[in-house]
Formats: structure tokens, C-alpha cells, sequence
């Protein structure tokens, strides 16, 4: 008869999680590091403690009376290979965050709280904490609080050093201040804000012509004198958010907003337009970074393609009466050089975009 000290159960190991490739250890560690990342975003309304099982936010302690809620989520594409190959880990989360809140002020929304996730296969406690660096800082810049989130270690799901980011974002507005307004007409001006350059989209393309080319990010960047490629295409996207809303609180004249993303002014500026509106847009008013004319190149691309495909230099667009239009005008410029009037609204007949003249890439 076999005795109790010979069993299997007896002399079997103990398999942990950690065994299976997940640390909980690292991931309370990631959470006290970040803790006051968090508590650096604080604003009315807010309670950014991390640790519980949800955020809470008062939206009356925010000063809203009649709110409507605005909810966006995006993520960063694979502009984050980019970091992941290059070990710049700390300004794609301030490119997480204005995907979002970039978003929600179209609609004429305050950004109020953020809740970012972070996917990976194994855990990097230094690297975690660079990237949450740049969502709080994204949140500062927004106004917004990170009030919480989620880090998943999933080993098997990701290949070695991966990891990939999603961001949620809510906002509110009065309910009498929800843009666009109906009230879009033929002679309203277009007001375009510049780009940073790429920002979060047309990585995929980006990374194709870098490969064709033969080129690393480490090299130079042949359009960014003094920075790498990579250290040049990492460059965060714009954040719009405090001098637009600035705007749209003094001015009655904003009628629409449309941020620039995937799809370019070809497909993003219709959004916000009646059916039987166009806009009409002078491509000889809009300056675009080096950046786009060494893509198109490298991609052999026809302007037509780049226009449907990156923000060209416009990363946001403004719709207001023609009579405000150059006082928004010049609140804009004090906060973005080279913010400035590049078309108007016109009554639809085929296109929904009508562009004139030719873009300098």
C-alpha cells in the first residue's frame, strides 16, 4: 500500500500565476508608481484615487447644469511599433489622449475623465510608468482627469516587448451648446489649426515607405534636421482642447468642428456638414510640415491620395459666421502659429470637399 508521503499531491509543485507569465507583484507596483500621476490630473469634479473598482466623477461639483454626455474612444494604431522599436515609450500617451478628447470637443463637449488600458505580455514596471507619463500629461493638457484604468499582462496574446493602448474619454456639454449647430450657410468661413505632423494616423503606410526606403529610426530624419526619424515621427498629436473651447464660449459664431484623422479633410470635414453643404477649400492657404512632401515622395503618392489619407498640416477645423471669423481668427493665432482661414462653406453640387489651387508638399 502506497503511504501518503509518496502521493503525487504531496510532492507536485505548486504552479503560480506568476508561473504562467502574469506578475501580480509588478502589477500593484505599476499601480502605486502611477498613483500620483493620477492625482496630478485632478480637477473639479474628480476624485483620481486609483485602486477601486471604478472612478467617480460629479458633474454637478463640475458646474454643468442641463449636461448631455459625450463618450469617445480611440487608440494610437501602429505608431506605437514606433515607440516600441525605438524605446520611446513616454509621448504616445499623450497621442492616446488627444485621439479622444480631440473627438469629443467637435462636439463642442469639455473633456471631464479619462480611463486609459494597457495590454502587454509581460509587464514592464519602468515602461508602464513612461507611458502613463504621457497619458497623465495628455490628461493636464486636456483638463481632464485620469480617474482610472486598466494594465493587462496577457502572455501568449502579444509578441515579445509588444503592448497596444485603447483610451476612453467622457465629456459633457450644455445641452443648448451641442455642436455642430444648424445653422451652417454658404459664406461661412473654414478656419484650419496646424497639425504637429502625422499625429496617430497612416502609421502603417508611414512604417511601408520607411522599410521601401531601406531607412531605421535611428537614422536621420531627412526632413527633421538634429532628431532621428524616429524621435521626429513620434511627435505627439496636437491636444486642441482648452483654446477651442475657449473659443466656443467666446464666440457665438462657431457653428462646427471637425478633427482632422484618418480620411484627411477629404473625408473628415463632411461630417459636420448639412447634406447639401461643401466646403471649399484653397490648398494654397494651408501649410504642411516637411514630413508630408518626403511621404509623398517616398510613396510616389498624388495629392488627391495624401488629402484622403493624412491631415496635411490641418490637424482641426473651425466652421463660423463670416463676421466672427477673423476676431476666432486671431484668438486661434495667439495660441497656434499659422492657424488661419483656408476656404468657406458653399452649397453642394457633387463633392462634398471642392479643392483650389494646389498644396505645397
Amino acid at each position: 500500500m502506497t503511504s501518503d508521503s509518496n502521493s503525487p499531491e504531496k510532492n507536485s509543485k505548486e504552479t503560480t500565476y506568476a508561473d504562467a507569465g502574469v506578475n501580480i507583484d509588478a502589477g500593484n507596483a505599476v499601480v502605486d508608481r502611477i498613483k500620483p500621476l493620477a492625482q496630478s490630473t485632478a480637477r473639479a469634479g474628480s476624485n483620481p484615487d486609483l485602486g477601486g473598482f471604478g472612478g467617480l466623477f460629479d458633474l454637478k461639483a463640475a458646474g454643468f447644469v442641463d449636461p448631455v454626455l459625450v463618450a469617445a474612444n480611440d487608440g494610437v494604431g501602429t505608431k506605437l511599433k514606433i515607440a516600441i522599436e525605438t524605446g520611446i515609450h513616454n509621448t504616445v500617451g499623450i497621442d492616446l489622449v488627444a485621439m479622444c478628447v480631440n473627438d469629443l470637443i467637435v462636439q463642442g463637449a469639455e473633456p471631464l475623465f479619462f480611463l486609459d488600458y494597457l495590454a502587454t505580455g509581460k509587464l514592464k514596471e519602468n515602461e508602464a510608468e513612461e507611458i502613463i507619463t504621457g497619458i497623465a500629461e495628455g490628461c493636464r493638457q486636456a483638463g481632464c482627469a485620469l480617474i482610472g484604468g486598466e494594465t493587462a499582462e496577457m502572455p501568449g496574446m502579444y509578441a515579445k516587448g509588444d503592448y497596444d493602448l485603447a483610451g476612453f474619454c467622457v465629456g459633457a456639454v450644455e445641452r443648448n451648446s451641442i455642436l455642430p449647430k444648424k445653422t451652417i450657410e454658404e459664406g461661412d468661413v473654414i478656419i484650419g489649426l496646424p497639425s504637429t505632423g502625422v499625429h496617430s494616423n497612416g502609421f502603417s503606410l508611414v512604417r511601408k515607405i520607411i522599410s521601401d526606403k531601406g531607412l531605421t529610426f535611428s537614422d536621420e530624419a531627412p526632413f527633421s534636421s538634429q532628431q532621428t526619424l524616429g524621435q521626429a515621427l513620434l511627435t505627439p498629436t496636437q491636444i486642441y482642447v482648452k483654446p477651442v473651447l475657449e473659443t466656443i464660449e467666446k464666440f457665438d459664431g462657431v457653428k462646427a468642428l471637425a478633427h482632422i484623422t484618418g480620411g484627411g479633410l477629404t473625408e473628415n470635414i463632411p461630417r459636420v456638414l448639412p447634406e447639401n453643404k461643401a466646403a471649399k477649400i484653397d490648398l494654397s492657404a494651408v501649410k504642411t510640415p516637411p514630413v508630408f512632401g518626403w511621404l509623398q515622395q517616398g510613396a510616389n503618392m498624388s495629392a488627391k491620395e495624401m488629402l484622403r489619407t493624412f491631415n496635411c498640416g490641418v490637424g482641426m477645423v473651425l466652421v463660423a459666421n463670416k463676421t466672427e471669423a477673423e476676431s476666432i481668427c486671431k484668438l486661434l493665432e495667439s495660441h497656434y502659429e499659422g492657424a488661419s482661414i483656408i476656404g468657406f462653406i458653399t452649397s453642394r453640387e457633387t463633392e462634398s470637399v471642392v479643392y483650389e489651387n494646389s498644396i505645397s508638399l
